[in-house]
């Protein structure tokens, strides 16, 4: 076996590492990268470097949120309170309208209750007049007591017995006088009453008594004028 040289082997050894043509056909031909690429990972880190905030940029972002989110806030309770306002504005206004209603509805009440207070008044009035006007005619004309004591005694029945005529002290003075005879003559007994006004009398039997008092006199008077107003007014209303 000849010896080959040391130069002579580095040449086969190069030539067994070159691929063959049939060797080749799948292999890429390598292109050297640039130097001013960056590779993923480095242009990655390299944005999100870029697009970190600055604690200045995060404070104004927070301060336009809430800025934004105050006034969003603030004009929704003001629609919803000037809402429930006008709600409690009208709930007001309905109760003052019932209670107005209601007084409306009571005013016929008191004005009813009024008339007949008026009306009392008017009759107290009316006999405080007439109360007068008999005082003052009977002091001007005493007699009349005279006829006030006979027309009492002839309503008593026939058949009275034990009759009593009650008189204030002074008008049983005029009618003794006027009479001029006793007890037992004229039928019936004077007994003086101070408590009774001038101008009346009570007469009492056993078994009935009159009272021609001058009150009630009056009263029945003034119930007879008012009666017939009364009347002369609902015959009125029932025409019309």
């Amino acid at each position: 076996m000849p010896v080959k040289s040391c130069s002579e082997v580095a040449v086969e050894k190069s030539s067994s590492k070159v691929l063959s043509g049939s060797a080749t056909g799948d292999a890429q031909q390598w292109v050297p990268p640039s130097m001013g690429e960056t590779n993923g990972k480095g242009a990655a880190k390299k944005h999100n470097s870029g697009s970190m905030l600055t604690a200045e940029q995060l404070e104004q972002l927070q301060k336009e949120a809430y800025d934004e989110g105050f006034a969003l806030g603030k004009k929704e309770g003001f629609a919803y309170g000037h809402k429930e306002s006008l709600t409690q504005g009208q709930q007001k206004i309905d109760q003052l309208i019932a209670q107005v209603e209601t007084l409306m509805g009571t005013l016929d009440l008191p004005l009813h209750q009024l008339d007949e207070q008026v009306e009392r008044e008017l009759v107290e009035l009316v006999i405080s007049m007439v109360r007068q006007l008999v005082r003052r005619e009977i002091r001007m004309e005493p007699s009349h007591i005279i006829g006030i004591v006979r027309e009492s005694l002839s309503i008593l029945p026939v058949s009275s017995r034990h009759i009593r005529v009650h008189l204030h002290p002074e008008d049983a003075q005029l009618v003794r006088s006027i009479y001029d005879m006793s007890d037992k003559e004229q039928g019936w007994k004077i007994i003086e009453d101070p408590v009774l006004a001038r101008g009346g009398c009570r007469v009492i039997t056993e078994t009935s008594q009159i009272d021609a008092t001058l009150e009630s006199r009056l009263a029945a008077m003034i119930s007879r004028i008012m009666g017939g107003e009364r009347d002369e007014d609902a015959s009125d209303k029932g025409e019309t």
